[in-house]
């Protein structure tokens, strides 16, 4: 047909002279990218139906193009411009047929067609596409339009599903790769290498062996900052592909790679899967959550060269769910100076106890609280930490203790082992600085010498190479210094008298909390804790590495003598002495000789210890002082007090005639531990004429008969 004539016009019945009056709308759309530059012959078919808007009578300066949804699926309506635009058209009355090439074009989802359905019905607007004119408000047209949607949604189903199980079939024979890790390449087959740089692979296999010792992700990340290592890193963007690059290590980095099972020899696939609840509209990488390496689609052992063993892997992967900070895991190795957190389990509930810091750290508890969280019931059971661990270190270093020898030489080789491995590095970072500078200089050598602009840029290179390489061998030079390869005589004698020493090396200052905890962890699984009752009676049940179960009986410290389980016998005994006329020093002593200890097992009895227990035992069971004392007193006898009261004189001359031996006097048995001076009639006047020869006469001789008590009886 010759372009200058006029299209033939294809009339339809559907087509009123109301819709002409409005405009015609063609829209664009291709899915990805990808398809907007590749698939042009689509494209091209879509924008050529505005002559099929013209042939069906609209003016060409009627029919609009939209074309702004290009690279976006149709699966929704978010984040397409182009549709949000063509519905508030039709709202506002503008369009009277809609062109697209086919349904999928304008929607993937039953949800926006039918949505655009209800639109142009209500505006009676045609819709078409290469099969036909089709009016909403028609029944007929109605029923097609919504077979035609359905069948566009399960379209890209069966379309994704299929390319999806064959993507699967591929990944189950390992064939299917993404983006090497870091320690990895694309070989030429598509396959995964080891990285054929010699010191990227030695620090990948340094990594796994200081997690080895270090324990935590957070010890790794310090002891690399502290050593000042890098990170190998190969980029997948398209101007740095491939290219290595060191750069400081940091957290996720670290986590993935000692998460991924590659490491390991395994080939893994479908790590990765879509949450809808987490997905957020418009944002492609929302929602992603990933999979165990046992829950993967996909994990293919001894398929992949490996850095680390498979039993290896498995470790370090319940390592890391150790760690984590729950309910049912150990939790790190923490600052603080409980040896024993995330060890204790209640020997009543199962449960496990929890660690209670109070007056700045100094004051440790282990408190059962699931009860009193759970079901508002009194706590279960608590202790004092700090003896506790005391106890337990005790039962630790005394199964250390015979492998003193064997301790000292793997520690020494551990420690040369470990020294080795960091002159490797600092050696292959000196070698990759030299191989640096001699690529800088003959860099510059082959540039002419006229070219003084390319040659003024590559001598500046040059000088930067030779100046990194002398600044790397003096922080080597120092290294040497501090850190020799082998360990000298001295060194190794010190090792040794620390291996012979254990306690001294647990005590010193060297050693952290989480250095503690790490050895308490590698001996013992579980400590069981059964408290007897409320009294300071503890039954422990020390789980060790490997199965054997040991059992120890341990006294905790308690608040009150009540708690005491021999606090009955405790009175009786103190009873006892009392009423031998022993004072509360010589009632103390003796239940010190004897292993009595108070609640808190401080400190010894002292005597205010004993007068303060006898005065609450007398107030618990509602007796005063007041009746304790009479009660004590014999006939004819007075308190202290009350008789220097009653004679007029002071209390301490009495307290004096007591010590001379001028009366009759004997130590009450109550918690004040008062004097008890024999007094009847006749010796009372005794004692008033023995006051009154003093102040009369206070520089003459006593007689001796007013010296003399009477005894006891005589009238």
């Amino acid at each position: 047909m010759n372009p200058a004539e006029p299209a033939p016009t294809l009339l339809s019945s559907k087509v009123k002279p109301h819709h002409l009056a409005r405009n015609a709308v063609v829209y664009v759309r291709q899915s990805t990218v990808q398809q907007v530059l590749n698939h042009r012959e689509s494209t091209a078919r879509q924008y050529a139906l505005d002559r099929r808007a013209v042939q069906l009578g609209w003016p060409a300066a009627s029919v609009v193009v939209v074309d702004d949804d290009q690279g976006c699926s149709g699966q929704t309506a978010a984040g397409r411009a182009g549709f949000a635009y063509l519905l508030s058209e039709v709202a506002l009355n503008h369009v009277g047929i809609i062109l697209g090439l086919e349904t999928s074009r304008l929607a993937r989802s039953n949800k926006d067609w039918h949505q655009l359905l209800e639109v142009c019905a209500l505006f009676q607007t045609l819709l078409a596409d290469q099969d036909g004119v089709y009016d909403p408000t028609n029944y007929n047209d109605r029923l097609l339009l919504g077979l035609k949607g359905t069948m566009s949604e399960a379209e890209i189903h069966l379309l994704r599903s299929r390319m999806y199980e064959g993507l699967l079939h591929k990944a189950r024979r390992g064939a299917v790769y993404g983006h090497p890790p870091i320690g990895y390449i694309k070989g030429a087959d598509g396959r995964f290498t080891l990285d054929p740089d010699e010191q990227v692979q030695s620090v990948v296999r340094l990594l796994f062996t200081q997690f080895e010792r270090q324990g935590t992700v957070s010890g790794l990340l310090r002891w690399l900052v502290q050593h000042d290592m890098r990170i190998p890193v190969r980029p997948h963007q398209r101007d740095q592909r491939g290219q290595l690059q060191w750069r400081r290590p940091n957290r996720v980095t670290l986590q993935c790679l000692l998460h991924h099972p590659l490491y390991a020899g395994f080939y893994r696939f479908g790590h990765r899967t879509i949450d809808p609840r987490k997905k957020v509209p418009g944002k492609r990488q929302s929602g992603r959550t990933l999979r165990a390496p046992h829950d993967c689609l996909v994990l293919l052992p001894d398929h992949c060269p490996a850095y680390i063993t498979a039993a290896q892997f498995w470790a370090n992967q319940e390592r890391l769910q150790q760690n984590r900070a729950r309910a049912d895991t150990l939790g790190a190795p923490r600052q603080g100076p409980a040896l024993l957190s995330g060890l204790l389990r209640c020997g009543r509930c199962g449960y496990r106890l929890v660690v209670n810091y109070n007056n700045a750290h100094n004051g440790l508890r282990y408190n059962c609280h699931r009860a009193l969280t759970c079901y508002g019931e009194p706590e279960c059971q608590s202790l004092s930490g700090k003896r506790l661990d005391a106890f337990i270190a005790e039962q630790v270093l005394a199964l250390l203790q015979p492998a003193a020898l064997e301790l000292h030489l793997a520690a020494a080789a551990d420690l040369e082992q470990q020294r080795q491995a960091l002159h490797q590095h600092w050696q292959q970072k000196l070698e990759r600085a030299g191989y640096d500078a001699e690529r800088a200089a003959r860099q510059y050598g082959t540039v002419e010498p006229e070219n003084r602009l390319v040659a003024r840029e590559l001598e500046r290179r040059w000088d930067e190479a030779l100046h990194a390489q002398r600044r790397l061998q003096q922080e080597y030079d120092q290294f040497c210094a501090t850190q020799p390869a082998r360990l000298t005589a001295a060194q190794r004698e010190q090792i040794r008298q620390w291996a012979q020493d254990i306690p001294a090396l647990w005590a010193a200052a060297s050693t952290t909390a989480a250095d503690r905890q790490r050895l308490i962890r590698m001996l013992i699984e579980q400590v069981e804790v059964t408290v007897q009752g409320q009294s300071e009676q503890v039954q422990l049940a020390i789980t060790w590495a490997g199965g054997c179960v040991s059992r120890h009986p341990f006294v905790r410290s308690v608040n009150s003598y009540a708690q005491l389980a021999d606090y009955p016998r405790l009175c009786a005994r103190i009873e006892e002495l009392r009423a031998q006329g022993r004072s509360m020093a010589e009632v103390a002593a003796a239940l010190n000789t004897e292993g009595f200890l108070p609640p808190r097992r401080v400190t010894c009895f002292s005597g205010g210890m004993v007068a303060g227990l006898l005065a609450r035992k007398y107030a618990q069971a509602g007796q005063s002082y007041g009746q304790q004392r009479a009660a004590a007193l014999r006939p004819g006898e007075w308190l202290l007090g009350d008789l220097a009261r009653h004679l007029g004189m002071p209390a301490a001359t009495l307290h004096h005639w007591r010590k001379a031996g001028w009366v009759k006097a004997r130590k009450l048995p109550t918690p004040d531990g008062l004097w008890a001076i024999w007094a009847t009639g006749a010796e009372r006047k005794r004692l008033a004429r023995l006051r009154r020869h003093q102040q009369s006469q206070p520089n003459q001789d006593i007689p001796q008969e007013l010296k003399t008590p009477q005894r006891p009886g005589k009238k």
